[in-house]
């Protein structure tokens, strides 16, 4: 105990954390935790407490933790080659490999991948493409990028501006010009004028209003559309019914790009190797990172379909070398982790586990959730759920934000053992188990989760607000 509390107080002297009150951790108001270590769905801190780690790490650890295969992957390949960079050709063995697999493994037309460390530094890379393309072509004013309110893109300048999240925003001067939001295709969360609506129409009026924002801006400056196939952090929300079939509808009507980012659905969360397959999306570009190698080591990927490869092509052929690169792009160690973290996910069957245990795992929570009177929505696809919390079921009330249910939740939760996500901007439970979770794992999630959301049912219940607004 002494050293863990020796270590979280220099912490706080030194380490700026993201996504945190940094005045209440700075000053001891807000609790740190020192994590030591972890294997398969679990994970362990200093203080001997063991939790089911029920959101992967931040989505990103599909293999579950301690895989040994994974430590000596990157020990091999640091003996061997532990660095060079990728500018003009340079290349190395495992790069190579990994991105003949992720092609293979994409299908939809993909031609060629291009390596960052983060999905943000990727969905930059993404921007500077659409720009690049759309100068090649002679259409200096087809610049914008429409993303959707409660997307996440990233955290960066112009990636935090593809971001609909309004904490990314506020008070850094974001979204820079040239980026827009349209509507998140939120059915349980619709406006009250679309109640009683099916869920096909409400796809059917999403594309509708992406498509009177394009004619708003004037489709020769509208250059490409960004959208996660689940939303991911703006609340684990599945499309609707046709969703992305009337989105693309709109995009090849008006020559606009499609950017699926498959940060958190790419590589079997979903149950398929890709959102994009799971919801029969048609993209130009694609956005990996998180599963690409499970967290053991950084790395993230824009893959490029073959129409927009043809044009960088014919950009450099004009113009001379691209003016585009990371001095740790397709860094070797990190195509390693990547090459082994591919190899156990198809060795061990990790996507159809997504997809099988994944069923079981929507149907436990709907079991378990759907009918409790502090829920109002149980919704997923493959490992990814949420629970959203109502005083209304039918009409989809929130609670008073003053109350923080999802937050109270999700810390009732660690008190039982189990690590869920409060999401942003909502009373949101978030799930996104590592691939490798199994039935029996499956069943003590739930109920753990079922133990903390009915200790906060008790707790609103006896202050009389389990009905606030």
């Amino acid at each position: 105990m002494e050293q863990r509390n020796d270590l979280i107080s220099r912490d706080r002297q030194v380490t700026f954390h993201a996504s945190t009150h940094l005045r209440d951790y700075a000053h001891g108001a807000l609790p740190g935790r020192v994590m030591t270590g972890g294997r398969g769905i679990m994970v362990n801190d200093a203080e001997g407490n063991q939790f089911i780690d029920g959101f992967a790490g931040l989505y990103c650890v599909n293999i579950g933790y301690g895989r040994e295969e994974m430590a000596e992957a990157i020990y091999r390949q640091a003996k061997e080659l532990a660095y060079y960079h990728t500018y003009v050709g340079h290349t190395n063995e495992p790069l190579v490999a990994l991105s003949e697999k992720i092609i293979a493994k994409a299908g939809m037309n993909m031609s060629k991948v291009y390596y960052g460390m983060s999905g943000s530094d990727a969905n930059e890379t993404q921007i500077k493409l659409v720009r690049y393309y759309n100068n090649i072509l002679g259409r200096p004013q087809k610049k914008k990028i429409i993303s959707r309110h409660r997307g996440y893109h990233g955290s960066s300048i112009a990636a935090g501006s593809l971001t609909g999240l309004a904490s990314f925003h506020d008070h850094f001067d974001l979204p820079i010009a040239g980026i827009l939001h349209t509507d998140a295709p939120y059915y349980y969360q619709r406006a009250p004028e679309l109640a009683g609506i099916s869920e096909l129409e409400f796809s059917r009026h999403c594309a509708e209003r992406l498509e009177a924002m394009i004619l708003a801006e004037g489709p020769e400056t509208v250059a490409a559309f960004i959208g996660e196939p689940v939303l991911g952090t703006g609340g684990i929300v599945p499309p609707p019914e046709g969703y992305w079939q009337a989105i693309q509808v709109v995009l090849d009507k008006y020559d606009i790009l499609l950017i699926a980012d498959e940060v958190v659905c790419g590589f079997g969360r979903t149950g398929r190797e890709f959102g994009a397959h799971t919801y029969d999306m048609r993209p130009d570009l694609i956005t990996i990172a998180k599963g690409l190698t499970s967290a053991y080591q950084p790395l993230s990927g824009v893959i490029v379909g073959e129409k927009v490869w043809s044009v960088l092509e014919q950009g450099t052929g004009e113009y001379g070398p691209i003016g585009h690169g990371w001095t740790y792009s397709g860094h070797p160690l990190g195509a390693a982790a990547a090459l082994a973290n591919l190899q156990i996910i198809e060795q061990e069957n990790l996507v159809q586990n997504a997809a099988d245990t994944g069923a079981y795992f929507q149907q436990r929570l709907r079991e378990s959730f759907a009918d409790h009177p502090l829920v109002g929505n149980v919704r997923g696809v493959g490992l990814m759920a949420a629970i959203e919390f109502s005083t209304d079921k039918q009409r989809c009330q929130p609670f008073d934000p003053s109350l923080k249910v999802g937050a109270r939740v999700s810390a009732a939760a660690l008190e039982n053992g189990l690590i869920a996500r409060a999401m942003p901007q909502g009373d949101i439970l978030g799930f996104a188990p590592p691939l490798v979770i199994n039935r029996s794992e499956v069943d003590e999630l739930v109920d753990r989760a079922l133990r903390a959301v009915n200790r906060v049912t008790d707790d609103l219940s006896s202050a009389g607000q389990l009905g606030a607004q």
